[in-house]
């Protein structure tokens, strides 16, 4: 007899096959679809992207943030400086906006990890209030009212001509279809990156640590230091998405850029409403909450009720998440996490799971 250790399944082996379709398929999307179904798209990928971050920081992690909002914000900005005032293409400020939110991440880590539980919550967010006071005093960048991207930078993106040129549209619709191919492209990485993470043996250090940091300690886990990592990582993903949001967008403001609703209370229902601890649940968190947006946005006060009510009665009657109830009923996963001591036999040839880790 032998034994190995294994987290992939044979349903899951079946998901990467059609994930990998899924996402070929998504990147032809601009050949025969409408500039208003890409735009759609895009915000799905990016408020998936920024779900899937704070999932990590939360649902894995165990950190409790209120204050992303902070990294999307200093991303846009950061964006529109470097196109503004030093004239930079937007495709490569973006990038460089991922590196000025994980730079942002550092003192403001350094504080908020002296906190913990509810103040770790509440820090995050005054901290993310005091960013978006000092980024209003930035004249040059139009100060409290906020400011637009130059036509010339948004006309003459790094690609748009060719893009122009392949799919016969303007200079406004081949943003819109180079923005759509970044943000397919940076949910497609988010999700791998956290799943080959968390498959990982920090992977399983870091499930230690949310789950009784204490004992992942005692057993020579450095639990702040995964914590940091988490954090950073975090912040650099958040603020490459803020920047290319606001890429889209083409214009920003401090109350937009760092609006805790938009940015983290939607982000937080996602997860919650979709199942927090698992990769599967924030993207059907955020198919039922662009379903719910599309139908009920334009009730006013009644579409946010209507989000509460949603999120309480998931919680009530799901605590781990629509996904969480699928998975238990079905047996279904995705993304598996969890290892298996499969025992081998030599005669046979015959797999059986003799364990669960």
């Amino acid at each position: 007899m032998r034994y190995s250790i294994q987290t992939s399944t044979r349903f899951s082996r079946v998901s990467l096959a059609l994930a990998v379709a899924m996402v070929f398929m998504l990147a032809l999307l601009p050949a025969y679809a409408s500039r208003g179904l890409l735009q759609d798209m895009f915000f799905i990928l990016t408020m998936l992207t920024l779900a899937q971050f704070w999932n990590l920081l939360a649902g894995y992690g165990g950190l409790l943030s209120i204050g992303q909002q902070a990294f999307v914000g200093v991303g846009g900005y950061a964006m529109f400086a470097l196109v503004i005032l030093h004239g930079w293409d937007p495709l490569a400020a973006v990038a460089v906006a991922g590196c000025a939110a994980l730079l942002v991440s550092i003192p403001m880590g350094f504080f908020s990890f002296r906190l913990h539980g509810a103040y770790f919550a509440i820090g995050t967010w005054v901290l993310a209030e005091v960013l978006r006071l000092l980024v209003a005093q930035f004249k040059a960048l139009g100060g409290g009212t906020g400011t637009s991207l130059p036509r010339a930078a948004t006309r003459n993106l790094w690609g748009a001509d060719w893009v122009k040129e392949v799919f016969d549209v303007k200079s406004a619709a081949a943003r819109d279809i180079l923005a759509y191919w970044l943000a397919l492209a940076l949910a497609a990485a988010a999700i791998a990156g956290i799943y080959y993470l968390l498959r990982s043996k920090q992977g399983l250090a870091l499930s230690a640590v949310r789950d009784n940091a204490e004992v992942a300690r005692s057993v020579g886990v450095n639990a702040h230091r995964l914590k940091w990592q988490i954090f950073l990582a975090s912040a650099f993903g958040t603020g490459i998405t803020g920047a290319l949001i606001y890429l889209q967008k083409a214009r920003i403001s401090p109350d937009a850029a760092f609006s805790v609703t938009d940015w983290t209370a939607y982000i937080i229902f996602i997860v919650v409403i979709g199942g927090i601890g698992t990769i599967e649940g924030p993207i059907l968190g955020v198919l039922v909450f662009y379903l719910l947006q599309s139908l009920l946005a334009d009730y006013g006060s009644w579409y946010l009720l209507s989000l509460g009510v949603a999120g309480i009665t998931v919680m009530l009657f799901a605590p781990r998440g629509l996904w969480g109830l699928i998975s238990d009923r079905t047996g279904v996963q995705c993304f598996p996490i969890r290892r298996l001591l499969v025992q081998h036999s030599n005669k046979t040839g015959e797999n059986s799971v003799r364990n669960h880790h």
